[in-house]
């Protein structure tokens, strides 16, 4: 049994949480906090597996509890929900950097609230079953020649843990995630992500090259464009740029605008993959990479909290390969490793 502590000062929240854990057979609530001085009691008496921690409550804040957390020998996960402001996403970020494990957003009403329950329950069992990362040591990068585009959106993010932490640290070539997140978030699940995965992760930065062995995670509020870029060899490259475009599906960033920039730079050296999302979003570009010859995944539904995505593409009969999410990982570096072979 995976015992989970829940720390908030909404009574509300707290039940909720409880409410959405209850069934779940490998997971026990043990206990509910108000405050972080009740929470730090609590983790003491309780020993929990993990907690579910707010940031901002009266006597101490979720901070301050991690600072405290910092000189306890064996600490618990802990899982730090935010809410949708500028200033939550900075103290969120703040949160994974005073050691917290993972972050979730915190729902605006009661139907999405009761929507969060697959997410919620797939995050506790990653921070107790996801291994350790050991990252070899730095290798002087280079330019892809290859790129893995991963498009997500509700749902994602557990799925991202699952698919980045099982990629081969040496895969010759470049990837980019672009899951749709509220504008201040994305950094903070570069940061998370890079604690995971065996590759080198970030948020993108206007002009980023593509780098073989390296994650861009796409920056909320800007569409991550691949733009062309030619060696002096005479290959094609590739670099971000962040666009303003009008959003696409009612998002930016969108899963199209990154797919179908990338087919036409690196055709048919392109990988995509579509894990769970709600919206038609990634079905034009999951076409458009096909259509320059790349290699099109999605991900199986059983395994997806929403099928939109995928089904989008699926609707476009574009889609190369469905696979279960513990098979992507490898299925992505075979797809890769034969990229690369025949690549001249």
């Amino acid at each position: 049994m995976i015992r989970v502590l829940i720390v908030d000062d909404s009574l509300f929240i707290r039940t909720i949480l409880r409410d959405l854990l209850k069934d779940s057979p490998d997971i026990e609530v043990v206990g509910t906090a108000v405050n972080g001085i009740d929470a730090l009691g609590k983790i003491s008496e309780l020993k929990p597996d993990v907690v579910t921690l707010d940031i901002e409550m009266p006597r101490m804040g979720g901070l301050e509890v991690l600072e405290a957390l910092r000189e306890v020998r064996a600490k618990p996960k802990v899982i730090v929900l935010s809410t949708l402001t500028s200033k939550q996403a900075d103290m969120t970020h703040r949160a994974l950097r005073l050691g917290a494990d993972d972050f979730m957003l915190k729902p605006r009403d009661v139907p999405n609230v009761r929507g969060i329950e697959r997410e919620l329950v797939q995050k506790i069992r990653n921070l107790v079953a996801l291994p350790t990362i050991v990252r070899p040591p730095a290798v002087r990068l280079s330019e892809a020649d290859i790129v893995v585009l991963i498009g997500s959106s509700a749902g994602g993010p557990p799925m991202l843990d699952a698919l980045l932490s099982a990629l081969p640290p040496d895969l010759p070539a470049a990837v980019v995630v672009t899951q749709h997140m509220p504008e201040g978030f994305t950094a903070s699940l570069a940061e998370r992500l890079s604690r995971i995965s065996p590759l080198q992760v970030k948020e993108t930065a206007n002009g980023d090259t593509l780098q073989t062995g390296t994650v861009l995670v796409s920056k909320a509020g800007f569409h991550s464009v691949i733009s062309r870029v030619v060696s002096g060899a005479g290959r094609n490259h590739g670099r971000v740029v962040h666009s303003t475009a009008p959003r696409m599906h009612a998002v930016r960033p969108a899963v199209d605008a990154t797919f179908t920039s990338a087919a036409h730079v690196f055709g048919p050296r392109t990988v995509s993959v579509l894990l769970s999302g709600m919206g038609n979003d990634g079905g034009e570009g999951t076409l458009a990479v096909k259509t320059a010859g790349g290699t099109t995944m999605i991900c199986a539904e059983e395994d997806c909290l929403v099928y939109g995505m995928a089904r989008s593409a699926l609707a476009r009969n574009c889609v190369d390969q469905v696979a279960p999410l513990g098979s992507l990982a490898h299925e992505i570096a075979r797809a890769v490793s034969r990229l690369e072979v025949n690549y001249v």
